[in-house]
């Protein structure tokens, strides 16, 4: 499906039927990864449409040269919410980018966000990142790009990586996620306005080699309904790598904003 905004088609896959979850995935994939790791929770929990968009400049949605800085993404991001949201708040969650992309829109338009689950989240800051340190260790396995983001690494944990992970890579616009990232920061994110106050989950792994765990950690002074888990035995794949963790958390935030209504 196709919604367009700001002058941006947005595709976008959606299951279900009930109170609309939007999920946002990371840098240089598409929508297949957070549909993969996250819907089996979100369909569990019943009485949800889960929807997956893919970000400008990934998948099938274009990044038009209009579109200079994540904050302009940002802004095509609140318009598709608010078209998709049905005249009722979201859930909303992210993984990655998709983290930072889901704080500005949870800071522009708090009204459109029933609650708000950040996965390995991208953070500014210059926070510390650990060196990248397997789990499971098999340098004979897969390429450099998946021993690179993968601390579990086994042929099942590859097999997840060419379904969902590389199809999307494939898809990117490099140069124009080249030219957004040169003003990736979003506007006024951590401005001492008062912070989003909905329910907040914040997820990171202990081994997180991409963006570290410390910058979700100082998230939780931003949030204040936020429970934070720093999961041992995963790195930045954490919703590969810790599915049953994450499911089990998922559900707790679901409910956590349930109970709000």
């Amino acid at each position: 499906m196709e919604l367009t905004t700001h002058g941006v088609p947005v595709h976008h896959v959606a299951h279900g039927a009930g109170r609309t979850v939007v999920v946002l995935h990371g840098a240089g994939v598409d929508h297949r990864e957070p549909e993969a790791c996250l819907d089996p929770a979100l369909a569990a929990a019943g009485g949800l449409r889960r929807v997956y968009p893919d970000v400008p400049g990934h998948g099938r949605t274009p990044a038009p040269p209009a579109l200079r800085s994540e904050d302009d993404v940002v802004d095509v991001l609140v318009g598709f919410v608010a078209e998709v949201a049905g005249g009722e708040p979201v859930l909303l969650a992210g993984h990655s980018a998709g983290a930072h992309d889901a704080r500005g829109i949870a800071a522009r338009r708090p009204d459109l966000v029933a609650g708000l689950a950040l996965i390995c989240p991208l953070v500014a800051g210059g926070h510390d990142v650990p060196t990248h340190e397997p789990v499971v260790r098999d340098d004979d396995l897969g390429d450099a790009e998946f021993r690179g983001y993968f601390v579990v690494q086994t042929p099942a944990m590859l097999d997840r990586y060419r379904r969902f992970v590389e199809p999307g890579a494939a898809l990117a616009d490099g140069p124009a996620n080249a030219r957004i990232g040169e003003r990736w920061e979003i506007t006024g994110l951590d401005a001492p306005a008062a912070p989003y106050a909905g329910p907040v989950l914040v997820v990171a792994g202990r081994r997180d080699s991409v963006v570290g765990y410390a910058g979700a950690v100082d998230l939780l002074g931003r949030y204040p309904r936020a429970t934070l888990a720093v999961v041992d035995g995963a790195g930045h794949a954490l919703p590969h790598e810790r599915p049953e963790v994450l499911a089990g958390l998922l559900t707790d935030w679901v409910e956590r904003v349930r109970g709000d209504r």
